[in-house]
């Protein structure tokens, strides 16, 4: 794959999730300004997975129909939009439409891996799936610290910088993306079901060849969520960590998983192969979540995440890859955009689950309910790959 083009995706990756970790520690204070209750902060975050849910799978069957380079531009400039909206918000109302819109374009992540599945043979989208996944750890990783930073000049100043980010990759892109799709493998549906998102799931799910990884994808990504949302609050109650350590915690699951992604997943492809590392990666998140509910003190979360973020970087690319190498060329933005859209679905859905049963069942019940989600997960992604063996 030439190199410019490589970049600038994996540059739009990498703005994508640092533009959204930057809000991280001003989100609060900007929403103080209309409204103080925790409840508007979880509205707001839900609008934009919302948003990203409906228009992911749209998203997805425009790239396979018109190319992956006019949407890839689109996205990144309505994430720029969305996050000078932001900053520029005088009333909540205006807060809202720039995470819807921000959200709506939210289709960065599924049409960057399908240009990169056109560009790449099928034995190597998985470790170029990791590249994906390492720009998302060091987005992770430095989001949150910029934002930071930046707060002491201005309480908007992250998000300008973000917004400017996104400016500065649609100028890069504009000039090195070529197109990846040639006119005679695209996607010739027409027709308003083609851009139903719950039909096009509908028939994603449908499709037995893959529907054991969507559902295994989707439970792996709904017990993340659920574990992300709480997972601070968890630290804070149970051994009276700070946010100084807490802070310390998420960054070197940043740096494992990143490291994990970016390197160790290349080297072990050719070795065990797509369907191993991605029950391997699974089973580790599992083991790492019941581990969380036993350890009996705080300076074992280090092994904890080391174990959780060695799982992630398994599975993630190894189940995109999976799900990449049972499409046609001309599927691949629809059946990514559909995975995409589900990681939206379980964005949702999880943190609800995970914060109402540890604020009603108790603090360990979503470490446990997370873990038996996984076991599910495993599950049915084994049968999946049982079938995809025997056809």
């Amino acid at each position: 794959m030439p190199r410019s083009p490589l970049l600038f995706v994996l540059l739009t990756v990498f703005i994508d999730l640092m533009g959204g970790s930057l809000l991280v520690p001003v989100l609060p204070y900007l929403v103080e300004r209309f409204r103080s209750d925790a409840l508007t902060i979880g509205l707001l975050t839900s609008s934009f997975s919302i948003a990203q849910f409906l228009a992911t799978p749209v998203l997805g069957t425009l790239s396979d129909r018109f190319g992956r380079r006019p949407v890839l531009l689109i996205c990144v400039f309505g994430t720029s939009v969305g996050y000078f909206l932001f900053a520029l918000a005088n009333q909540l109302w205006v807060l809202f439409l720039a995470r819807t819109i921000a959200g709506a374009t939210g289709g960065v992540v599924s049409t960057a891996q399908a240009y990169i599945a056109d560009t790449t043979p099928p034995e190597k989208r998985t470790g170029a799936f990791g590249l994906i996944g390492a720009a998302f750890g060091l987005g992770f990783i430095l989001g949150p610290a910029i934002g930071g930073a930046l707060v002491h000049f201005d309480l908007n100043a992250p998000v300008y910088f973000a917004g400017a980010l996104a400016l500065f990759n649609l100028l890069l892109g504009s000039f090195t993306l070529k197109e990846s799709l040639p006119p005679e493998k695209r996607q010739r549906r027409s027709g308003l079901d083609a851009l139903n998102p719950f039909k096009q799931l509908s028939r994603l799910v449908g499709d037995g060849k893959i529907r054991g990884l969507l559902v295994g994808f989707f439970l792996f990504n709904f017990a993340f969520a659920g574990f992300t949302s709480i997972f601070a609050l968890s630290i804070k109650d149970r051994f009276g960590w700070g946010p100084a350590q807490v802070v310390w915690v998420f960054a070197f699951i940043g740096v494992v998983s990143t490291f994990v992604q970016g390197w160790l997943i290349r080297q072990l492809v050719p070795r065990f192969g797509e369907p191993r590392l991605a029950l391997s990666g699974l089973g580790c998140i599992c083991f790492a979540f019941a581990l969380i509910a036993l350890i009996p003190a705080g300076s074992w979360l280090y092994l904890t995440q080391g174990v959780l973020a060695l799982g992630v970087g398994l599975a993630t690319p190894s189940l995109r890859g999976l799900l990449s190498n049972t499409a046609t060329a001309s599927d691949q933005g629809r059946v990514l955009g559909g995975a995409q859209s589900l990681v939206s679905l379980g964005q949702v859905l999880g943190p609800l689950a995970a914060s109402s049963s540890y604020d009603y069942l108790g603090q360990l019940v979503p470490f446990w309910g997370g873990a038996v989600t996984l076991l599910l997960a495993l599950g049915f992604v084994f049968l999946n790959l049982r079938v995809l063996a025997v056809r």
